[in-house]
């Protein structure tokens, strides 16, 4: 296989950043990420959008991690094919290490236990991410909550009908709503967006964990060092 070939995932996962920047530059160009962002007095979108950042960061470094994964796992398939031994991946991330169990596994139900372990390891590599997600979710509505509050709140405040504080009482009103409006709408956009990214990685992952099923059982015999 060629490295372009291995390096799939990644290469998806720099297509889908590029096209979520492009988004993010559009409404830079619009005026619309500044207002969302100066318009929160809460400044929990602030924080929704710096753990928005963290988690794609992390999300790209495990896709290079699975690109990693993919390719061990391309060249084990030819070493199984070709009736070789397993021993050159014995250091070689999570393949590798799975690789090495399976030689001292004897047993259809020992070879079972072993992918699912490893599915199971690979999953919780992807657990922060989905953690951050419904946490980036639950902030907008926490906002939401707090935009409320800071929309009643002057209402609470009057003692007496004025009409010449009619406006002041609008405008405080306005902030409060733009609070509760552009906290929920960066939770939901960034939310929807993490989760997007996660699910590439879990498909991948799903698609490494049926190939290592394939190569155990197709070729059991290669587990074994070639004498």
């Amino acid at each position: 296989m060629s490295a372009t070939s291995d390096h799939k995932l990644f290469l998806y996962a720099l297509i889908l950043l590029g096209l979520i920047l492009f988004g993010f530059f559009l409404l830079s160009t619009t005026g619309l990420l500044t207002l969302a962002l100066t318009s929160d007095r809460s400044y929990i979108s602030w924080v929704i959008f710096a753990l928005y950042g963290l988690a794609t960061v992390h999300w790209l470094w495990r896709a290079w991690s699975l690109s990693q994964e993919h390719m061990h796992c391309a060249t084990a398939d030819q070493a199984a094919n070709q009736d070789a031994g397993f021993s050159e991946f014995e250091d070689k991330g999570y393949v590798g290490g799975f690789l090495t169990s399976m030689k001292q596994q004897n047993g259809a139900d020992s070879t079972r236990l072993l992918i699912d372990t490893l599915g199971d390891q690979l999953t919780n590599t992807h657990a922060p991410g989905h953690f951050i997600a419904d946490l980036l979710l639950k902030l907008g509505l926490t906002g939401t909550v707090i935009g409320f509050i800071l929309m009643l709140l002057p209402i609470g405040q009057i003692q007496e009908f004025d009409p010449s504080l009619m406006q002041q009482l609008l405008s405080a009103m306005s902030g409060g709503m733009a609070v509760a409006l552009y906290t929920t709408l960066a939770g939901l956009v960034t939310s929807t967006l993490l989760k997007m990214q996660y699910y590439l990685l879990d498909a991948s992952l799903v698609d490494l964990v049926n190939k290592l099923a394939v190569i155990s059982q197709i070729k059991p015999t290669a587990s074994q060092p070639s004498s």
